[in-house]
């Protein structure tokens, strides 16, 4: 029996991105991790700025310990895809509400108000939120429209052969498309197709492969005359335009 909180958001491309959601549990090991990193590095702060610099040591260990306390969670959410060390070490990822990459403004957000989170001790509000909250989100996640979701684990996907002849070589014009028939595909499907090309780019890379595949699977039935070597993006790619072309 699967215990685990799913969520399933709809996509403008018309297919549903199933996310799996991060527990209370989880999430105070990641938080428990990330707080002894801290606490190893302000030590460390400690011993060169204050013990060994002394005077001015401590002026400068006030603010690399403010630095310490809350920009470690925002570089790395923003620089490392929503992974801190803490997050990385249990699986987990901080994405925005509709499965896009957490960014500055949101993760910032999220983190001042873990000092409310924090009250009055060991995560004790933030926990509640989590435990009575539908998506598993503590205020600073309610405030900032983020979640903490399971990394999903996947084998990379081998790479994807190109296509070597005239006619995915040479971006000309009708002539130049592929040969197939995609009198299937509806102009509604086609849409998704474009849509999700013109903004894969600012999906998570779970979110992207996810919805490369569905609409692959979807519309690959429909489509008549394409080489096995054609998957993924790059069928997508093709199909978009040989069906424009044929519109």
């Amino acid at each position: 029996m699967d215990f685990e909180d799913r969520i399933v958001i709809a996509t403008p491309e018309g297919i549903d991105l199933e996310l799996t959601l991060a527990g209370a549990g989880s999430r105070f090991a990641a938080a428990l991790v990330d707080s002894l990193l801290q606490l190893a590095l302000s030590l460390a702060l400690w011993a060169v700025l204050v013990l060994g610099i002394g005077g001015y040591g401590v002026a400068l260990f006030a603010v690399a310990a403010f630095l310490v306390a809350f920009a470690y969670h925002i570089l790395f959410e923003v620089l490392a895809s929503g992974r801190t060390p803490g997050k990385r070490w249990t699986g987990l990822r901080v994405v925005r509400a509709g499965g896009h990459p957490v960014t500055f403004l949101p993760s910032a957000t999220r983190n001042i108000l873990r000092l409310v989170d924090w009250l009055p001790a060991v995560y004790i509000v933030g926990c509640i939120s989590v435990l009575v909250t539908t998506r598993n989100q503590r205020l600073g996640d309610l405030a900032a429209g983020t979640l903490v979701i399971r990394d999903q684990a996947r084998v990379p996907a081998p790479a994807q052969p190109r296509l070597v002849d005239r006619q995915a070589t040479q971006p000309a014009g009708r002539d130049d498309l592929p040969a197939w028939d995609v009198s299937g595909i509806t102009v509604e499907e086609l849409v998704a197709v474009r849509r999700f090309l013109e903004r894969r780019h600012q999906l998570e890379l779970h979110a992207r492969t996810h919805l490369a595949g569905q609409l692959h699977d979807r519309l690959r039935p429909k489509t008549a005359g394409v080489p096995a070597e054609v998957t993924g993006e790059r069928f997508l790619e093709l199909v978009a335009r040989a069906k424009a072309a044929r519109v």
